[in-house]
């Protein structure tokens, strides 16, 4: 039985400059098969190995795969404009190998069974589960069993789409082996342009929050989005297991930890440090997390940033007690005054972001949500348009309303950076400008480059920096003109 996982050649977002990392849906899945007694396992990356279509193909023949997965579980480099790639590569490899069974999971496909299989005849099945869904579907293929009952996987039955049960949830993420980095060429990722080697990890899964507009609902499955609010996290000992392998094998010394929330529980995370540094772990980290996560977690950012963080990122989002309500943040707006506070204070270089075009945005909600923004002053502003994603409130309320047409989405301007939909007051073009204005008097701002530049920053801080200032214009073209270019 062999299993290919395929990663088509794809870009990444205007102000992540060069940046690639190992697709962690893969990682995880590989190992899971694997320390199940599947070993012709293997990986092609085209986005690492800048390979184009054609050859992916070719290599894929010389392989001769059972098995062909596409999928992911992170948003970090270019939204759903990777869907893009993996339907196209996907239609392409299934012409070149009609025997092969093609099974795709993760991000939208999880919580878009039907559509998947409806609309995509050489899709032949959607994991919605986790690991031991894809394990009990790659033992069904294997061992030429019916496929159509297993939990957590969508298939077709005599040319319908059929849905196995639900599965519940991976409860103790400890079980699950160590990711499979060594089926990746890793001296080839690089984060920011100045990042290598670089990992990109997930330590926990689910968020205690709701907001209504997060990506991370599209994971789940559609009957169960509530799955998506129970947070699940590896031990600190699992996490300091991985960063030991990562930088003892494969010498990684850049690794941003993409959970949503890795600060939720502030005694993980002081474990976590202080593990990391009894093991002289010199890898640098990037973490994200709620304000209300990073004050709880205040009294050991010392301790945070002694063992390599330098870098926090975290969502600002909307700026008025009244918004924050509505989009169901969990935060203040004194508390986003204090992460700012907080992090300054031990020269942590900030990451915000805000967001626009949700349904009451109009031009002055959307000037007062930078004039607080600029006030407030992260090192480093982020701004993301709405782009609902599958089970989130915000696409369930819109598709209600006959907003959403599925069938006929631009992947490629669905990556967050490109507006998509219309408001009550304004129009795509409108809020696309606006977008362009903020970042434009945020990165213009007298003195701001000067302050971050000839601060106290870790210099692969400073680097980042640098690389966002340089994909302005790109972001830029994107929002205003639609120009694609994940």
């Amino acid at each position: 039985m062999k299993v290919l996982f395929v990663m088509p050649k794809v870009g990444a977002w205007a102000t992540h400059g060069e940046h690639r990392a190992p697709n962690q849906l893969y990682a995880q899945w590989g190992a899971y098969i694997r320390e199940k007694g599947y070993s012709d396992i293997s990986v092609i990356d085209g986005r690492a190995l800048f390979l184009e279509t054609p050859q992916v193909v070719e290599e894929a023949k010389k392989r001769n795969p059972d098995v062909i997965v596409f999928g992911d579980m992170l948003h970090g480099y270019g939204g759903y404009a990777i869907l893009h790639y993996f339907l196209e590569t996907a239609k392409v490899l299934k012409e070149a190998l009609p025997k092969a069974k093609i099974v795709v999971g993760g991000l939208w496909f999880s919580a878009m069974p039907e559509p998947t299989l409806n609309d995509y005849s050489f899709i032949d099945h959607v994991v919605m589960g986790e690991e031991e869904s894809f394990h009990e579907l790659i033992e069904a293929i294997d061992k030429g069993k019916d496929t159509k009952d297993i939990a957590g996987c969508a298939g077709r039955v005599e040319g319908k789409v059929h849905l196995g049960p639900h599965r519940p949830l991976l409860q103790d993420l400890d079980k699950l082996p160590l990711p499979a980095y060594d089926l990746f060429p890793m001296d080839k990722y690089v984060g920011h342009t100045h990042w290598k080697p670089f990992v990109e990890m997930v330590t926990s899964r689910g968020c205690p929050s709701a907001c209504t507009f997060c990506y991370e609902w599209d994971q789940y499955d559609p009957r169960s989005p509530q799955d998506f609010l129970k947070w699940r996290a590896k031990s600190p000992q699992r996490v300091i297991d991985e960063l030991e392998l990562l930088e003892k094998k494969f010498g990684v010394k850049v690794v941003v930890i993409q959970d949503d929330n890795f600060n939720v529980d502030a005694k993980r995370v002081e474990e976590f440090c202080n593990l990391k540094k009894a093991k002289n772990n010199n890898i640098k980290w990037v973490s994200l997390g709620r304000a209300i996560d990073w004050i709880n977690c205040e009294a050991i950012l010392p301790l945070m940033k002694e063992t390599g963080l330098f870098m926090g990122v975290f969502g600002i989002e909307v700026t008025t007690p009244e918004e924050l309500k509505k989009v169901a943040k969990g935060i203040t707006i004194d508390q986003i005054k204090k992460t700012i506070d907080i992090l300054r204070k031990q020269d942590i270089a900030i990451v915000a972001d805000i967001m626009m075009g949700f349904d009451d945005d109009t031009e002055a909600i959307v000037k007062q949500r930078y004039e607080f923004t600029d006030e407030v002053d992260p090192d480093i502003l982020w701004i993301g348009y709405v782009t609902p994603s599958p089970n989130s409130p915000i696409w369930r309320m819109r598709a209600k309303a006959g907003l959403i047409d599925y069938k006929n989405i631009d992947f490629l301007k669905w990556d967050f950076l490109h507006p998509v939909m219309d408001t009550k007051h304004l129009k795509i073009e409108d809020y696309g400008r606006l977008g362009s204005w903020c970042m434009r008097e945020f990165y213009s701002k007298p003195g701001r480059v000067q302050r971050i530049m000839y601060s106290n920053f870790d210099q692969l801080a400073k680097l980042c920096f640098q690389d966002v200032m340089r994909g302005v214009s790109k972001w830029e073209a994107a929002a205003t003109t639609g120009e694609k270019h994940v």
